[in-house]
């Protein structure tokens, strides 16, 4: 696990001392060693820095940047297979100077170019630089585990892990995409391949993208699509055949992820996704392994003594940190520095802490993030196939009605949690009366009438992966095409984010099994019938459980692990919301109205009905503003 960062610099001006500035920033994500390389072209000066974080082969021989030949390579990520796939390339009298997955995809590449990545079971970022060709590669995982960041505009091509390599380039220009704000309000968090500023771009899972030095052009090419596998016909296997492969998978993608010549670790938050790592690799080591929780002071929002049941019955090390408005507030500052562009997702705060109290111990922590995509776990999925179930017409109907209405002059509801929002995007699904619009909606805090209400503008928006339309008509059945958006959103955008910045900030590399690209296919061709069976979610993955854990500790009501905002914004942290929220702050970054906010926070702070989320969408981008851009 690393930290890459680097330029193709065609006006010939950027030097090595630049280079050492982009990568040192990304310290945190590679703590054990550093390497910078600037290799002169006709056409540019091209940049390539590496921060390690050492996990497999630790001895130098895995130092990076990496050359073989004519090509030279800086890496990020784990190749859990590369042992088998260097055997391979033994075969072909490839011979090798270190014990690292870095030098097998170099390798890799030379003999096969973008194939070898059909071969690897992995996460990954990488850039390569064949001198020969006189082209440079950037390329992403399947599913963007790994983040890759690039900026293109007067000449400068610049890359990077996080955002803040290319912020530390004195060329770069840290112009906000106020369209990418738009999405950050709704969503929480802005999808890819936009990001924050102009000009800048998150390489999109499953992608590669060339720049040809000689034409100083760049050309973006797709290897791997999970629409593709949901496509495919689904399968005839029975229930217990389909329960029997899928623990198979599970058993595999798990032992591969404990790949590692360092400790590894388990989070466990007490819900089925984080319990199946646990048990299966708990079932299949000779030793304890050790499992790490957050709880929370506030009961009804604590889960740790599920977990800590679950941890108990498996006889795992486990380890767990109780916290409140204390701690939260120790992480809310750091926030902007972690995640770079506005991020706002509510289980932040604990990710972060779990991983800091993980680092006590291991290097590598196991997540479970994917379980409710490939298994079908969110309740949005129900609901949107459940709101859209009635005759287009009737919707249509039953929506123009609803435009006539203002929700805030109906008795009773107006005075129920967040009734107005909850109403627009009602009237919203049944205009559309498609399930993947209904989740679009279904997923935004702020609807668009909304964000263009406390920005005081409107504007055109982006289209996103809600947005696809032709592109799922082939898809095998109605729930896995939300499965399948679901999976290019809000998976790669929200929680890969969250885990990948969370865990590399405190130095420790966090890995997702449930994301094995074998597994994910398989699943996608698993019909709905067996994903959601009795009105019970997960019904693969909860047969497998109970394998291995009494279904009478984990039944209970899903929770998700996020932190009790709620309170502590009306308590606690108060003055900190005050503080940014308040009306000369907000005049100063210039995006909102400024009137129309202090209403909001002015109801949600006597008691209103009003979600919180809208305003913690809000003071997050005030504490990014503040750090980024200027002081407020």
């Amino acid at each position: 696990m690393c930290g890459i960062a680097g330029f193709i610099d065609f006006t010939r001006k950027t030097g090595k001392d630049i280079l050492e500035q982009m990568t040192d920033v990304l310290k945190h994500r590679g703590p054990n060693d550093a390497g910078y390389e600037v290799f002169e072209h006709p056409q540019a000066h091209i940049g390539f820095g590496q921060r390690r974080l050492s996990i497999l082969d630790l001895s130098s021989s895995g130092h990076q940047p990496m050359h073989f030949m004519q090509l030279s390579i800086i890496f990020n990520g784990e190749i859990y297979n590369f042992k088998e796939i260097r055997v391979e390339l033994e075969k072909l009298d490839y011979t090798f100077q270190s014990g690292s997955d870095t030098e097998v995809l170099l390798k890799g590449y030379d003999a096969w170019k973008e194939k070898v990545l059909d071969k690897c079971i992995g996460m990954f970022a990488f850039v390569i630089y064949n001198r020969e060709e006189g082209t440079i590669v950037l390329g992403r995982d399947r599913a963007g585990v790994k983040p890759l960041y690039y900026y293109w505009h007067e000449q400068t091509f610049l890359f990077g892990s996080e955002l803040k390599s290319l912020c530390a380039f004195p060329g770069f220009r840290k112009e906000i995409d106020v369209k990418s704000v738009s999405l950050f309000l709704q969503f929480s968090y802005i999808p890819a391949p936009y990001t924050i500023y102009k000009h800048t771009s998150k390489l999109k899972p499953g992608h590669l993208l060339t720049i040809k030095l000689d034409s100083a052009t760049i050309e973006e090419q797709e290897y791997w699509n999970v629409l593709d596998a949901y496509k495919k016909p689904l399968t005839e296997l029975s229930e217990y055949a389909v329960i029997e492969q899928t623990e198979a998978l599970m058993q595999s993608a798990y032992k591969y992820r404990m790949v590692s010549d360092v400790p590894v670790g388990v989070f466990l938050s007490g819900g089925y996704d984080s319990a199946s790592v646990a048990a299966i690799l708990q079932a299949g080591s000779g030793s304890r392994i050790k499992t790490f929780t957050i709880g929370y002071k506030e009961p009804q929002w604590d889960e740790s003594r599920e977990a800590r049941k679950i941890a108990q019955h498996l006889g795992t090390d486990h380890h767990e940190w109780i916290i409140g408005p204390a701690e939260a507030k120790g992480v809310l500052e750091l926030l902007p520095e972690i995640y770079d562009e506005p991020f706002a997702d509510n289980s932040t705060v604990p990710t972060t802490l779990v991983s800091r109290l993980a680092s006590q111990h291991v290097k590598v922590a196991l997540s479970a993030d994917g379980g409710d995509e490939v298994f079908s776990g969110y309740n949005k999925f129900n609901q949107s196939l459940s709101y859209t179930r009635y005759p287009k017409g009737l919707q249509g109907m039953l929506s123009q009605v609803m435009g006539l209405i203002n929700p805030e002059m109906i008795p009773y509801f107006n005075r129920k949690y967040n009734f107005a929002s909850r109403y627009e995007k009602m009237k919203l699904i049944w205009a559309s009366g498609e399930p993947q619009k209904a989740m679009k909606y279904i997923a935004q805090y702020l609807t668009e009438s909304e964000v263009a209400h406390y920005m005081g503008i409107q504007q055109e928006g982006y289209k996103t992966n809600f947005d696809l339309n032709g592109e799922l008509s082939d898809v095998n059945d109605p729930l896995n095409k939300l499965l399948a958006v679901d999976y290019k959103t809000f998976l790669v955008d929200n929680n890969l984010v969250k885990v990948d910045r969370a865990t590399m900030s405190v130095g420790i590399e966090g890995r997702e099994p449930m994301l094995d690209h074998r597994l994910v296919e398989f699943l996608a061709k698993v019909p709905a019938s067996l994903k959601v069976k009795n009105g019970i979610n997960k019904y693969i993955l909860k047969q497998i459980v109970h394998k291995y854990i009494p279904a009478t500790l984990m039944d209970r009501p899903k929770r998700p692990f996020i932190a009790p905002l709620q309170e502590w914004f009306r308590d606690d942290l108060k003055e900190q919301m005050q503080y940014y929220l308040a009306p000369e702050r907000l005049a100063k970054t210039g995006l909102f109205h400024v009137a129309h906010v202090q209403v909001l926070l002015k109801r949600y702070l006597s008691g209103g009905k009003v979600s919180h989320q809208k305003l913690w969408n809000i003071l997050v981008f005030q504490l990014w503003y503040n750090h980024w851009i200027e002081k407020l």
